[in-house]
């Protein structure tokens, strides 16, 4: 059973969105409804079902569940689905939970790309003016990590091959895996990282020329954040 919180006339909201910073949102929202004693509700909106998302999506799904479990947070939404503007999905989440404060992240990731900028914001104050908005820089230092070492994520596949398996990018009855392959940056061969769901949990193996390097069966399950698409 949850604590009842001190104050009822508080509550917070972060949105979060897929990339590096969903966790360090989550966590700010946790240390200010801490200090403030009060609810704390995580969102997602996504124009797509739950059960189209990819790897990817359901791996930073999965992570921030498992976070908000951890930090004992009242809620985590999401709402799939979703062909309303995000503004209006925002709103209506804040007026059902009487939210008083919104968190948001300074990200580039997909539509939420705009919820940083002056246009949308006004939305936002539009549409919810009886809330106060944080707006949190992003951390660039993990940015600045996938960017150095990573290309941009591009969907992969893994094939039995043998005892081991092979890296494909065409789609086949043979297919094991679906996942999201990252190649290392400055190298002409097909090596890097390759991210997929194993068990409903986010897993993690190394390509080296095509070829899976470690036992999928020992494949170590993730909590850390997927990397950029």
């Amino acid at each position: 059973m949850k604590k009842v919180k001190g104050r009822m006339d508080e509550c917070i909201l972060v949105c979060v969105y897929y990339g590096p910073n969903g966790e360090r949102l989550i966590r700010r929202g946790h240390k200010m409804a801490s200090i403030m004693d009060c609810p704390l509700y995580v969102l997602t909106v996504d124009p797509l079902p739950y059960d189209e998302f990819d790897a990817e999506k359901s791996g930073y799904v999965d992570s921030w569940k498992e976070l908000v479990t951890e930090l004992d947070i009242d809620e985590f939404i999401l709402k799939d689905n979703e062909k309303r503007p995000s503004s209006k999905v925002i709103a209506e989440v804040a007026h059902h939970f009487n939210i008083t404060q919104i968190i948001i992240g300074q990200t580039a990731q997909s539509r939420w790309e705009e919820i940083t900028k002056g246009s949308f914001l006004n939305v936002l104050l539009r549409d919810i003016p009886f809330v106060d908005f944080h707006v949190v820089s992003i951390d660039r230092s993990i940015k600045s990590e996938e960017e150095e070492y990573y290309e941009k994520g591009v969907r992969g596949y893994l094939v039995k091959d043998g005892d081991n398996y092979q890296l494909s990018f065409s789609s086949s009855k043979q297919v094991n895996h679906e996942g999201i392959f990252y190649k290392e940056i400055g190298t002409d061969f097909n090596n890097g990282v390759f991210k997929f769901m194993k068990d409903n949990k986010t897993c993690q193996v190394h390509i080296t020329d095509d070829k899976v390097t470690e036992p999928i069966h020992f494949c170590p399950y993730i909590k850390e954040e997927v990397l950029k698409k």
